[in-house]
């Protein structure tokens, strides 16, 4: 019981080099953002280019099926659909042997209501009148459109109000160490989904906002220990404060970070399919936000040098008020 809560495993007192790899660590960023965003822009084909966008972006119609007691037979459902004319349709098991999700285009120009009734009566007719339709999404091209453009000003507009905060409070160099942070988990976190083929909806953008909050509140963290230690110790180094700080958060950091990929593995493994995508992005971005504000944000501050406050008042012994400097 002397290792119960585990815990109290972790060090209290950490000594690592992190500065040490910053180089290193930097230039394989470099690469994974550059590869990222080639994977999420090519091919150039609008709406969402390298991503596999989902309904919400691309227009269309979704349907999950049950065909229960009987196993649904993806095969006849993949056949039945192709003879209607459709396009692009995705056909996919999920859930129990019983239920099939269907996901497929309306062409311009076409009813979607009347495609659906038509789809619905194609599926019923081919697997059996027992067949039931949970679920019935309907997005026009225009709404996709109008979605897209939304969800990409949101994400902008998260940036620029978390690079207009960390300017007030901490200025202008630290801003931009941990927008430079923001941005490499917000491209990762695009990488992640053009690299896997998940899914990209609108559940997508909503885990890249979390994640913008998430990296953001750890960057914050480890930004005020840097300041705080940068006024403390004068003449140490730029390097061993930002290592320093980096340790005196570290435990707060893991053990934040833990706690919320404990979280969302249950809610990857629980919580379906339309919550699957989302958990694995946030897990993903619970990392390399971790990871960025060790080896992004803090060395950034290195490259554009910090100021320590020399201009502050002098304090007299034993905590009196500052006198000004002559």
């Amino acid at each position: 019981m002397r290792f119960w809560p585990l815990i109290k495993l972790l060090p209290q007192k950490t000594n690592l080099r992190f500065v040490r790899y910053a180089r290193a660590l930097g230039a394989l960023s470099v690469v994974a953002i550059l590869a990222s965003l080639f994977l999420s822009l090519f091919p150039l084909r609008p709406p969402c280019g390298g991503l596999n966008c989902g309904v919400d972006f691309r227009g269309g119609t979704v349907l999950e099926l049950s065909t229960a007691p009987r196993p649904v037979d993806l095969g006849q459902v993949r056949g039945t659909l192709g003879g209607l004319g459709l396009g692009d349709v995705q056909v996919q098991q999920f859930g129990a042997p019983t239920d099939a999700l269907v996901r497929f285009e309306t062409a311009q120009g076409q009813n979607p209501a009347q495609v659906v009734d038509r789809v619905k009566g194609a599926l019923r007719q081919s697997l059996g009148p027992e067949t039931r339709f949970t679920r019935t999404e309907v997005v026009g091209p225009k709404v996709s459109d109008e979605l897209f453009q939304a969800g990409m000003l949101a994400l902008l507009v998260a940036i620029g109000l978390m690079l207009l905060y960390i300017w007030f409070r901490f200025g202008l160099t630290f801003g931009i160490g941990a927008v430079v942070a923001l941005f490499h988990d917000v491209i990762l976190t695009f990488g992640l989904f053009a690299l896997t083929r998940m899914e990209f909806t609108l559940t997508g953008v909503a885990a890249i906002l979390t994640i913008i909050g998430y990296s953001m509140n750890d960057t914050v963290v480890v930004l005020d220990r840097v300041r705080e230690n940068l006024r403390k110790y004068k003449r140490m180094p730029v390097g061993e404060v930002i290592d320093l700080s980096i340790n005196e958060t570290l435990s707060r950091t893991i053990i934040t970070g833990v706690t919320g990929i404990m979280a969302l593995t249950g809610l990857a493994v629980f919580g379906g399919e339309t919550l699957f995508a989302f958990s694995i992005a946030m897990i993903f971005g619970i990392v390399v936000g971790t990871y960025s504000s060790i080896y992004v944000a803090a060395p950034v501050l290195m490259l554009l040098g910090v100021r320590r406050g020399e201009d502050e008042p002098a304090r007299q012994p034993g905590g009196a008020a500052p006198v000004p400097r002559p």
